[in-house]
């Protein structure tokens, strides 16, 4: 090769090396600051996420640095009073008690026998002390109160934590003699871990009033198995975030009626304990302790004197049933009633009353036992307010029955409203009204009476079922059905019952409302049957606070009230916490002629009301339900008083106890006799008043 092939080469690989140098010092700066970029992110959201630590979740880290080394353990408060109406009479009250808790100072689990100590028995340790505790008990008890074995005792300190975690207090034995007081306080060196702790026993008012509604108390593990609300607080309890709002598994609380409605304003607000543990969870001091605040006090809208009047006219009137024949029979099947007296204007609840009841205080300590429960299960729900079972065995109809008759004046103002016929139209009255296919079906007066030539009001005074089939169940059917569709009648009949609150629920401040059971809506019989049917109160299963409510709409013309059973919630230094004021629900507006028509209509003839003092708006009603095979008359009544200036209206259910004016009449009469003693339904009180 030659001088100038060999420089060619040479300036060739020299070209060459230029480039690859180049492209290398490109690539190292490329990565250099790919690498100083990456530091640069990298630092900045490290300083980012250490301002967030430092400034913004500060003092959540500080309670989870907190939950590591010490617990918060709750302190039950103490709970609030329920009164009746006047302030004097206490319907359910806490009374104090000392309960003797025990804290593990050591852990006696299986786990940690398997890992103990040389030397260390802790099994042993254990049995020591429960048997010495059991016999100290035993010594220094109550001589009726409860007696505690060793077994049961170390049952109770739960040392495999089934139910406790390490540093929670097991209770033992609650309602501790003075003898124990003194004695465990004294000696509280020789059983480390055991403490005196004031805890509060529920008492019920002995004469037993209103005790479906004002329910009773149930130990919190039982009852967030069946209550949401306690079920859902249960899943949230958070002893770093909300300490005073956390529930001990031993504590009791409202279960149903008032005391579950109201169990926050009732049962106030925890205190706790902060306690050290290790990493065992044990116990080694307690850090702090913040006292629990008390509950709320709840004053009701029921009057205790009229309560008690009210339940006894029920008692009465089913004894009567069994003893006098009525149009030739008797009524012995007749074993409960149901009654609701609510102040027209306010919604105010006077009287509440589902018969037989039972006494709530087996409850006081948040469990009773199987036999208990078995005898007083069927006494124990609300059936003014529930459908619940109206005997102990057999079929019987529920406390929600059919309105039979009661449901008439609605019937004519949904007539009139529909511009079906005028308020001062005459219809003949043959005893018999016919419906369906070639007219087939036939509906009959009750008794097989023809009442002649008749207006819409005495439609209502008369009971008459032909009016209600021909002059508004069949000519609403004809109205909608033939226009907009086979089931539109029944819709617009559903709209009228709701607007008037049966079928829907009145809102009462308790808890498990039945909203009723609309029979109409069921599509197994025709739609012109259910209208025709329900004209005359066949179609429609209501409670007694619904039919309540339905009779103050009545008697305001068209305002429909929330029932309450709750006036007031106070503190205990007697500072108003909260009132709970009348509410209208809504409105019906109909023409005033419409509403004249129907009250003036509400004047059936009652026996039971003969030489009352006012003039009152009243309507009973017999409906007949098949129950097993048997056809059975529950009896139904509601009225106001008095007729021109409404002040009280009241609904009252004696299932199987036949006609309504023999068997639910006598006890409004007694309702309102009571409350006009009390109240006076002209504004003055009937009752003497005793000199102070």
């Amino acid at each position: 090769m030659d001088k100038s092939g060999l420089d060619k080469k040479f300036s060739f690989k020299k070209k060459n090396n230029e480039e690859n140098e180049e492209t290398y010092k490109k690539r190292t700066t490329f990565r250099m600051n790919l690498i100083f970029f990456s530091a640069f992110v990298l630092f900045a959201l490290i300083i980012t996420r250490l301002a967030v630590l430092q400034f913004v979740q500060s003092e959540e880290l500080k309670g989870l640095q907190q939950s590591v080394n010490t617990k918060n353990v709750p302190l039950a408060p103490n709970r609030g009073t329920i009164y009746d109406s006047t302030g004097k009479v206490k319907l359910a009250y806490s009374t104090p008690v000392q309960s003797l808790y025990v804290t593990l100072s050591k852990d006696y689990s299986k786990r940690a026998e398997k890992v103990r100590k040389p030397g260390e028995r802790l099994l042993p340790e254990l049995n020591v002390f429960a048997d010495k505790l059991a016999a100290k008990l035993n010594k220094l008890g109550h001589k009726d109160g409860e007696k505690l074995d060793a077994p049961e005792i170390k049952k109770r300190l739960d040392p495999d934590y089934n139910q406790y975690r390490g540093f929670t207090p097991r209770l033992v034995k609650s309602d501790l003699s003075r003898e124990e007081i003194a004695y465990f306080l004294e000696h509280k060196k020789e059983f480390p871990g055991v403490e005196v702790v004031e805890e509060s026993v529920r008492h019920y008012d002995p004469d037993r009033v209103a005790v479906q509604a004002i329910g009773y108390m149930y130990k919190f593990k039982g009852a967030r198995a069946n209550r949401t609300k306690y079920k859902e607080l249960h899943q949230a309890n958070s002893e770093v975030l909300r300490p005073e709002q956390v529930y001990l598994e031993s504590e009791t609380v409202g279960y149903d009626g008032l005391e579950l409605q109201y169990q926050d304003e009732l049962r106030g607000k925890n205190g706790y304990k902060t306690v050290e543990v290790n990493p065992s969870s044990m116990p080694e001091g307690v850090e702090s302790m913040t006292p629990p605040q008390k509950g709320h006090h709840l004053y009701s809208t029921i009057n205790k004197e009229i309560q008690q009047k009210t339940e006894q006219a029920i008692m009465d009137q089913l004894r009567w049933l069994h003893t006098h024949p009525v149009s030739g029979k008797l009524h012995q099947d007749a074993t409960t009633g149901f009654a609701v007296a609510m102040e027209v204007e306010t919604g105010n609840v006077v009287a509440m009353t589902s018969m037989p009841d039972y006494d709530p205080n087996v409850w006081k300590t948040g469990s009773t036992s199987p036999s208990v429960y078995s005898e007083i299960q069927h006494k124990m729900g609300n059936g003014t307010i529930k459908s619940v079972p109206s005997g102990k065995s057999g079929p019987h109809p529920e406390s929600s029955v059919l309105l039979g008759s009661t449901i008439k004046p609605l019937t004519v103002l949904i007539g009139l409203e529909e511009n079906l016929f005028s308020p001062g139209q005459t219809y003949l009255d043959t005893g018999s009204a016919y419906y369906g296919k070639n007219q087939s079906s036939r509906v009959g007066n009750s008794g097989g009476h023809v009442y002649g030539s008749l207006t819409p009001d005495k439609a209502i005074e008369f009971s008459s079922n032909t009016f209600m089939v021909d002059m508004i169940g069949k000519p609403l059917y004809d109205k909608y059905g033939s226009n907009v569709g086979m089931h539109q009648g029944i819709d617009v009949w559903d709209k009228y019952m709701k607007e008037f609150g049966l079928g829907v629920p009145t809102e009462v401040d308790l808890p498990g409302e039945w909203a009723g059971r609309l029979e109409y809506m069921s599509k197994q019989e025709s739609a012109l049957t259910r209208l025709v049917q329900a004209s005359f109160g066949q179609q429609g299963k209501y409670t007694t606070m619904q039919l309540a409510q339905y009779t103050t709409v009545l008697a305001t013309k068209g305002k429909r009230m929330q029932p309450h059973l709750a006036s007031k919630i106070v503190d205990d230094q007697g500072n108003l916490v909260r009132e709970l004021k009348p509410k209208v629900l809504n409105v019906v507006a109909f023409p005033e002629t419409y509403w004249n028509t129907i009250i003036r209509g509400m004047a059936t003839d009652v026996k039971a009301f003969n030489g009352f003092p006012y003039d009152y708006a009243r309507k009973t009603g017999t409906s007949e339900q098949v129950v097993g095979r048997a056809v059975k008359d529950n009896g139904v009544f509601i009225a106001f008083a008095p007729r021109q200036n409404p002040k009280l209206a009241v609904a009252v259910i004696i299932p199987e106890g036949g006609f309504g004016a023999t068997s639910a009449g006598p006890v409004a009469r007694k309702i309102f006799d009571a409350y006009d003693e009390v109240y006076g339904l002209d504004g003055t009180p009937k009752k003497p008043q005793t000199s102070k």
